[in-house]
Order: structure tokens, then sequence, then C-alpha cells
């Protein structure tokens, strides 16, 4: 009888967790430490909000997310984590929404290079309004140490990637003049984005910055 038992708990341990009709422990503890960051990364951004990074306590995120502050380092390490991973996350967001509409355009058949870069300028732009508390974070100059370094070496390679998409000689310097003029267009118009509490006045903001966008686009002669 015991020999019975014993084969039959093995065999339900072999089984995945789910075949076992419940979440296994892997699975519980990595959605538990999901919402432990998903709490520490909302409340980061409220204090970040509304004191500024220097003058952010980890206290009082830590309290607000209801997270211990050991388990805030233990994920996190300090603030200046948390607010890289911010910035991590609003970045990974922004290029997978402006590649999926590129790849969409693509699928129906758009092939002109401006019409793809204006829609891929369309959807970043969107991003920047859906997302515009964070985003207004993280055009401020209280940032920690380092981040506009960070900053800048993610808009460097913006601009590569605005260049391919528009099919532009990098070699040539008109070239990469004109790709960097068209991203700071983009640039400047989410920073106007975050500032803005009316979204029909966005989408005009971003009606218009595209109407610019295709006009500029065209190559000269």
């Amino acid at each position: 009888m015991s020999g019975i038992v014993e084969s039959a708990g093995t065999e339900a341990a072999r089984q995945r967790p789910g075949e076992q009709g419940g979440i296994g422990p892997s699975e519980g503890h990595a959605g538990q430490d999901s919402s432990i960051r998903r709490a520490l990364l909302n409340a980061a951004l409220d204090v970040f909000i509304e004191r500024g990074y220097t003058d952010a306590g980890l206290t009082e995120i830590a309290a607000r997310s209801g997270i211990p502050v050991g388990s805030l380092f233990q994920h996190y390490g300090g603030k200046r984590g948390l607010y890289l991973a911010l910035w991590e996350e609003f970045r990974e967001e922004q290029e997978r929404r402006t590649a999926a509409t590129v790849t969409a355009e693509r699928s129906r058949g758009v092939e002109d290079p401006i019409a793809l870069f204006v829609a891929g300028a369309r959807a970043y732009l969107e991003g920047a309004w859906d997302n515009r508390r964070l985003g207004r974070l993280l055009v401020e100059d209280d940032g920690p140490a380092g981040f506009d370094a960070l900053r800048r070496q993610w808009d460097r390679a913006w601009v590569r990637r605005n260049a391919r998409l528009l099919e532009v000689d990098e070699r040539r310097r008109a070239g990469r003049v004109r790709v960097r003029v068209l991203t700071t267009v983009i640039g400047g118009a989410a920073r106007e984005l975050g500032d803005c509490g009316d979204e029909s006045e966005a989408r005009e903001i971003v009606d218009e910055v595209c109407g610019i966008l295709i006009h500029l686009s065209a190559p000269p002669g």
C-alpha cells in the first residue's frame, strides 16, 4: 500500500504545476515578485513626480507601495535602480509600439520610407501622450548621476534607427543632420505632449507634427 501511495505522489510531483489544478510554487513566486515590482515602480513614479528625484525618499516610496524597504533594495538596489527601471519601461514600450506600427504598415503593403517613418513617429507621439506622467518625469534635469549620458546614448541609437527607416546614407553629413533634426522634432513634440492636459489638443499636436515631418522628410532637390 505504501508503495502505491508513494508512486502516485511521485507522479504528481513530476507533473507541471498547471496539471495539478493549481499554481505551482515557481509560478506563484513569479507572480508575487511581479506584483511587488509593479507596486514599487508605481509608488516611485508618484513620489518622483511630487518631490523630484533628488528629494524623493526611499522610506516614503516603500510606505506608499506597502512593500518593506528591504524588498525595495532587493529588487532595485535603491533610488537610482527604481528611476532607471522606469526609464527602461518607458523606452521599451515606446520602441515596441513604434516597431509594431511600422510592421503593421509594411504588412499592408506600405513601402515608402517617409510614410513608414511618419507612421512610426505618430505611434511614438501617441505613446508619449498615453504615458505622459512618466515621460514628463524623464525629461526633467533632476535624475540620477550618469543618466544624461545614458539618455544621450539612447538618443544616438534612436537617430540611427530613424536613418535606417528613412534609408538615409549615414556616411553623408547632410543626411545625418536631416535625420537628427527630424528626431529632435519628435522629441520636442513628445515633451510638449507631457505638459498637455487635453486629449483633443494632444491629437492636434500629433497631427501638426506629423505634417511637419512629412514636409521635412522629403530629400532636397
